[in-house]
Parts: structure tokens; C-alpha cells; sequence
């Protein structure tokens, strides 16, 4: 399974994760915003911490106790929400 670029596996190896940081807190969690509503819809919702203007996640199946296809397809959708688009207001900076 091919992990999306700029996410890494965990120490542990049961997770893919990755930060993502903001211009300010705003943009930090409309960008938030808009992973927890894609996940609403997919039913698979993911670990994050949210500090200012950074968001970090940390996807894992936990019924499959590890990375699953699911996770990969989120992270790909995650960084397809962090785009800048004129829909999104050209909101993420840059990833870290």
C-alpha cells in the first residue's frame, strides 16, 4: 500500500501522520472543519491535535489494529481538503 506523499508511518507502525500548519488559528480549524465533515460522511474519523495555527493527525484503524486502505484513502482525501482552491479560500501554507 502506497503511503500518500508527506505522510509518514509512526514509530510504532500503526498509523500514518502528518502536521499541517496555518497562517493563524482561523485557518487551522476551518481546515478542521473540513476533514470532520468528510469523515462524518466516510464513517472513518481521525486522531488529530489541534494547536494554533498547526494540525496534526494520526490515522489508524484500530479494528484492524493498524494502517489500513481506508487510512491511506483519508490521508489522500486530507491533503486533497488542505489544497488552496478559491472554494477553500486558499487556506493551507504549508504542510510540515
Amino acid at each position: 500500500m502506497d503511503i500518500p506523499h508527506g505522510w509518514a508511518t509512526s514509530s510504532d507502525g500503526k498509523a500514518l501522520e502528518k502536521s499541517f500548519r496555518f497562517k493563524d488559528f482561523s485557518e487551522a480549524f476551518a481546515f478542521l472543519t473540513r476533514v470532520a465533515m468528510h469523515a462524518e460522511k466516510i464513517d472513518h474519523h481521525p486522531e488529530f491535535t489541534s494547536v494554533w495555527n498547526r494540525v496534526d493527525f494520526r490515522l489508524t484503524s484500530h479494528d484492524a489494529g493498524g494502517v489500513t486502505e481506508r487510512d491511506v484513502e483519508l490521508a489522500m482525501a486530507i491533503e486533497e481538503l488542505f489544497r488552496p482552491s478559491s472554494v477553500h479560500g486558499g487556506n493551507g501554507i504549508k504542510s510540515a
